[in-house]
């Protein structure tokens, strides 16, 4: 799937994040809001983010 650093969009479920060994928080996020804006533009649909971020980064 789609990486950002080593945060990777699973192969076997769109809707879930794998840490390929290495990622940090700031790829996680980085890659949920990639994923966010190429669904709004290609299906104009807005995803939810289930996720609550604590802290800063």
């Amino acid at each position: 799937g789609f990486k950002i650093g080593g945060a990777e969009v699973s192969r076997k479920h769109a809707g879930f994040i794998v840490n390929t060994g290495h990622a940090t928080a700031r790829d996680v996020l980085d890659l949920i809001a990639h994923v966010k804006r190429v669904v709004k533009a290609k299906l104009g649909v807005e995803l939810e983010t289930e996720i609550r971020v604590i802290g800063d980064l």
